[in-house]
């Protein structure tokens, strides 16, 4: 079998760690590997995804091998692979847009993006490069609230006719318009909003089905977060905030027996940390009641490292749109789709999620 080849726009944390885990994984087998949902699928394992394109606007990764491009600043996540061979695929110049927040200014290099002076990508340099190197889709990572640079790459994507994955809270899959155009060039799409895999959100939801399960009455609840990455950095930026806790609070809202009024939700990031560096920290609360009307609240306090979390969940997202491209399927994947993402087009609980994304993978459902 051939390698399934995928292009990065956005080498950040969630980049780095999982190109780390596809060397990581090269050597293990399926007794001994942990944190991965599937071993295989398809017949595809971690170590048969390769990155042949890559894109970003950061000086210190335009030009470098992706293998030294990942470890670069302002990237902080965990190095749990760092003997990593050269892969002879240099990152290219992107497109900046709006994927860069001015408030970055004010903070220190190692914190913050440094623009390249190489000159931007126009959607036909990229389109050629996708094409040119092979790409079968096309993995977008841009920063938070980056809405226009978002779209760039998905029209990018589109052009070049290579899939598309959309792992940050812009509305591509879960908006009828984009859909549309996925499908009408039989593409396929999984969006929108990567779900750790057992992160915030996940938690969350996992904790609002028991209660709904058990008879007990959901009345309060927020989800606090703190990190000290570049993501948390940027969403300083408030106002590159909306479609963030969109997500999150639909994620939620969704497996909820009954909607929460919005004053009794809150869920979203709440301030940035520099020394917590990719260490995402969730102070999460319920209040609710329970037989007689007794009120009960829980507390919870969950550390993660945020890329590593993600990156297990995007694998699996690469191969299921590996399975589609393979059995000619376009359009939205919605099994994937509900399964690994926050803000799929369609909410389903994370039990019948689970369910349909083994049957997709088992090719007993289409999408």
């Amino acid at each position: 079998m051939e390698n399934i080849k995928i292009a990065i726009a956005g080498i950040g944390n969630c980049a780095s760690s999982l190109i780390q885990g596809l060397d990581y994984y090269r050597d293990k087998t399926e007794t001994d590997a942990i944190g991965l949902m599937h071993w295989t699928i398809g017949g595809y394992e971690p170590s048969d995804i390769e990155v042949v394109a890559a894109f970003d606007i950061d000086k210190r990764k335009v030009g470098k091998d992706i293998s030294e491009a990942i470890f670069a600043e302002p990237n902080c996540t965990a190095v749990f692979c760092p003997d990593i061979p050269e892969k002879g695929i240099k990152v290219t110049m992107g497109s900046i847009l709006d994927g860069v927040s001015g408030h970055m200014t004010d903070y220190e290099d190692k914190y913050k993006f440094i623009i390249s002076d190489e000159s931007e990508s126009t959607k036909e340099d990229i389109v050629q490069v996708l094409k040119d190197s092979g790409a079968e889709m096309l993995l977008n990572f841009m920063p938070v609230g980056s809405e226009k640079a978002a779209c760039f790459y998905a029209d990018c994507a589109l052009e070049a006719g290579v899939g598309f994955i959309n792992n940050m809270p812009v509305f591509i899959a879960s908006n009828p318009e984009w859909a549309k155009k996925f499908e009408e060039k039989n593409l396929p799409i999984i969006g929108d909003d990567i779900k750790a895999q057992l992160g915030a959100t996940i938690t969350h939801r996992t904790l609002a089905d028991l209660f709904s399960k058990r008879g007990v009455k959901l009345e309060k609840t927020y989800q606090l977060n703190t990190g000290g990455n570049t993501d948390f950095l940027n969403m300083l930026n408030r106002s590159r905030l909306s479609s963030k806790k969109t997500s999150k609070t639909e994620a939620v809202q969704s497996v909820l027996k009954d909607r929460l009024d919005d004053e009794n939700i809150h869920v979203g990031p709440s301030d940035y940390v520099p020394w917590q560096k990719d260490n995402k920290i969730c102070f999460l609360r319920m209040e609710g009641k329970l037989f007689g009307d007794v009120p009960m609240n829980i507390e919870l306090r969950l550390s993660v490292e945020d890329s590593p979390n993600s990156a297990g969940v995007v694998i699996d997202a690469i191969r299921c749109c590996k399975l589609a491209l393979e059995r000619d399927t376009g359009g939205i994947l919605y099994s994937p789709a509900s399964y690994f993402m926050k803000h799929p087009p369609k909410q389903y609980n994370d039990d019948e999620a689970f369910l349909m994304t083994n049957d997709f993978i088992e090719g007993n459902r289409d999408n």
